[in-house]
């Protein structure tokens, strides 16, 4: 099972679950604990291969890596917690298995906050997962994700949140990084279906204006999406949540609390 870490409230019965990137871990969540501690239960899971989830015997699984077989992943702890029905929250990646786990077992989600959402891959990013895939096998996957990192995450204001990626994914092996690389395959189509099936759950993006590779997607997705709406920040990147995490923390538990 994964590793999985709780934040128990004495008076709420509300849960959000945090998922993290590909890379990252449930670190990348650190700047949410304290405002969201005071009002929810929490639920930080390390995916896995990641985090804490990385030291586990299971660590390198060896059947094929699907977005619906990492999602099991996440609903194998929500089981065995017997967790009830909750808002969940993912950043970059996170936020596609999010959305996955919504389709799988949608009675489990009240609502769900996508930050630095990825919904549809541009031309740009396309390009990057095109390059990853060809060097994958020859580059060490640091020197890959780096770069992945730096392209995302270009700017000076954006070096926390680039740094914070880089630092967790070296608890990676690179097996392991080229099984998650492999899911780039999956993800358009993944993602138009997700565009095209509005699933009714109220849903919250945060966006950073900075964010060039995702944001115009996210703005055509909400179009169609009428329970969808968007936030975005200013002066801001991809990781929104490390990035400005007051705002982030104002719109996302005002959004959940609006929920209940």
């Amino acid at each position: 099972m994964l590793y999985f870490k709780q934040f128990l409230h004495s008076q709420s019965s509300e849960w959000v679950v945090f998922i993290h990137g590909a890379g990252g871990s449930s670190a990348v969540w650190h700047k949410q604990l304290r405002d969201f501690q005071k009002d929810f239960n929490l639920l930080l899971i390390d995916l896995r291969g990641h985090g804490k989830s990385a030291d586990m015997p299971e660590a390198i699984w060896k059947q094929h890596y699907t977005f619906e077989a990492v999602t099991k992943d996440i609903l194998e702890v929500l089981d065995h917690l017997k967790l009830p029905p909750a808002h969940f929250m993912g950043v970059s990646l996170g936020t596609i298995l999010a959305r996955q786990l919504a389709e799988m077992a949608p009675a489990r989600v009240k609502s769900l906050v996508m930050a630095g959402a990825v919904t549809r891959l541009t031309v740009q990013s396309r390009l990057l997962v095109f390059f990853g895939n060809t060097f994958k096998r020859i580059i060490p996957f640091m020197w890959l994700y780096r770069l992945f990192a730096f392209v995302i995450m270009p700017r000076k204001q954006h070096a926390e949140s680039r740094n914070l990626f880089i630092h967790e994914a070296q608890k990676l092996c690179q097996k392991e990084f080229i099984r998650w690389f492999k899911l780039t395959k999956d993800i358009n189509p993944l993602l138009r279906y997700f565009k095209e099936k509005d699933l009714g759950i109220p849903t919250l993006y945060v966006m950073g204006d900075q964010d060039v590779m995702f944001l115009e997607p996210v703005k055509n997705l909400i179009r169609a999406h009428k329970n969808s709406i968007l936030r975005v920040l200013d002066t801001c990147g991809h990781v929104v949540n490390v990035e400005r995490p007051e705002e982030f923390n104002q719109l996302s538990i005002a959004f959940i609390k609006n929920q209940q």
